[in-house]
């Protein structure tokens, strides 16, 4: 009858506790029958193992099958530093390199974690993990609010990454939901999901215009060495003229007349940008560098200095266009090529929203309320988010036990379904408990707007205006990616060009 406080129980040796299990299905034979093949159990045991290794970074961890060992992770130290490690030990290198650190806390709720950059996003939620206090979960609600932080910059088929850690008072959440414990319900899921969303946001508007590393991997993986016909060919007609002034390269030199070869556009002005003159005057149509320095001072940060040269600003300095659509601009270590339809859209798309967000929205009222019929429930869920939806332009009261009134819609949706449109509200917020449908409506129209109100593809662009779009891209959040979540630009490292051409 002696009691004490609970302790782990004591084995001798140095490895702690084993287990040994034998005939697990002895007692209950029937659920041997529906075991799966022994290598999708080995999958599940192996993505069980990979969870636990991710919500205790600082324990080692070992899985051998069959004998063979198929997973090995050594201690890491205990912090975010650690738990990085970890992640990309499990998640893949290029997910260290591009995961953004999360650690919020609100009314006594703690979010800690890691999340993708939007342009590292998956064809799947499969690289999504979620811990509640330490256990792995896979709960709509958290996943819901992942993908509403993500809306405004992924297409609807693209999920992000994401290993997110919530640690909350046990007496604020309920474990035995699911008897697997894969889900969890929490006494304030509002509170919960707000966090989430806002600390999500947060990371991502801090990250600016970074776009992932892969981009710029996947970039090189397109280059290949030319090893086809030689561009010089000696039997070919050979006739050149250098009578044309040029600024594509030197016009001092003479060619042997066996090598003289007519190249289509040597002799053509470069697209090449000269922001810099020496013992001549600019041309009218470019500004001084200095000009472009003054007109975006207000874009540094207090405090800083200018930087010497455009070359110097994280996009560097523009230097040429191709096909009308592509900027090639200069920086201190290396290129970057820009879409600026991409890039401008997502400005236009910027603009768009920190209007939205001063002001109410534009509602416009219907000339016949209009009765959308739904389940007593949906209804009722519709009902209770009136406010949230009135805060987005749209007006909702209940209408009897299994309906709703719309009287008033976003304006910016124009003549929209709303019959449609209450539906998917009504779905969302039973799956996900957020009304996810309207905000990626307005989001979808807005793109539409900002589509057309952007710079199109084909415009051929002054070096001025090149340049005032990378220094307003530095300077809007989000702008490395546009409206869908595909890269504004790519960057190249110098060493990795220097790779290209076995200088390296």
């Amino acid at each position: 009858g002696a009691q004490r406080p609970l302790s782990p129980a004591a084995f001798p040796g140095p490895h702690g506790a084993r287990v040994e299990v034998r005939d697990l299905f002895y007692a209950t034979p029937a659920r041997l029958k529906f075991m799966k093949s022994e290598r999708a159990e080995a999958m599940a045991i192996s993505e069980e193992i990979k969870r636990q290794a991710m919500a205790h970074e600082a324990v080692a961890f070992t899985l051998s099958l069959d004998g063979k060992t198929t997973l090995r992770l050594p201690a890491e130290h205990p912090g975010d530093e650690g738990r990085l490690k970890r992640l990309g030990a499990l998640l893949g290198r290029d997910f260290e390199a591009n995961a953004l650190l999360i650690d919020q806390e609100r009314d006594g709720v703690r979010l800690s974690g890691y999340a993708g950059l939007p342009t590292y996003s998956r064809g799947n939620a499969a690289h999504q993990f979620l811990f509640v206090n330490g256990r792995p979960v896979r709960d709509r609600l958290l996943q819901g609010a992942l993908r509403g932080a993500y809306a405004d910059f992924l297409a609807r088929d693209r999920h992000p990454a994401a290993a997110l850690f919530i640690d909350i008072d046990p007496l604020y959440v309920d474990v035995n939901v699911h008897p697997a414990k894969a889900e969890v319900r929490f006494r304030d899921p509002a509170l919960v999901r707000g966090l989430i969303v806002g600390a999500l946001r947060h990371a991502l508007h801090a990250a600016g215009h970074r776009a992932s590393t892969t981009v710029a991997a996947d970039a090189l993986s397109g280059f290949r060495p030319h090893t086809g016909e030689a561009l010089y060919n000696p039997a070919a007609p050979q006739t050149f003229s250098n009578a044309a002034p040029s600024w594509s390269g030197w016009q001092g030199w003479s060619q042997p007349a066996a090598a003289a070869q007519n190249l289509p556009g040597l002799n053509e002005r470069s697209a090449r940008v000269e922001h810099t003159w020496s013992g001549e005057a600019a041309p009218t149509s470019f500004r001084t560098l200095g000009e472009i320095q003054a007109e975006h001072a207000g874009q540094i940060a207090p405090g800083a200095s200018a930087p010497a040269d455009l070359i110097d600003y994280p996009l560097g300095a523009a230097r040429a266009q191709l096909h009308g659509n592509y900027i090639v601009a200069q920086t201190r270590d290396g290129l970057v090529i820009v879409d600026q339809h991409a890039a401008h859209e997502r400005l236009v798309y910027e603009r768009m929203k920190a209007q939205m967000a001063d002001g109410a929205v534009t509602r416009q009222a219907l000339l016949t309320p209009e009765v959308v019929e739904l389940d007593p429930a949906e209804a009722e869920r519709v009902a209770a988010k009136a406010e949230e939806l009135a805060e987005m332009g749209l007006i909702v009261e209940a209408f009897g036990a299994g309906a709703v009134l719309v009287r008033e819609t976003p304006a910016l949706l124009g003549d929209t379904d709303v019959q449609g449109l209450i539906r998917d509200i009504a779905d969302d917020l039973s799956e996900h408990g957020a009304a996810l449908s309207l905000k990626e409506r307005m989001a979808e129209v807005c793109g539409t707007m900002a589509c057309h109100g952007s710079v199109r593809s084909g415009r051929v662009l002054s070096a001025p205006e090149m340049n005032a779009l990378l220094r307003q891209m530095e300077a809007t959040p989000h702008s490395g990616q546009c409206n869908h979540g595909r890269p504004t630009y790519v960057e190249l490292k110098l060493h990795d060009l220097e790779k290209l051409f076995g200088r390296r």
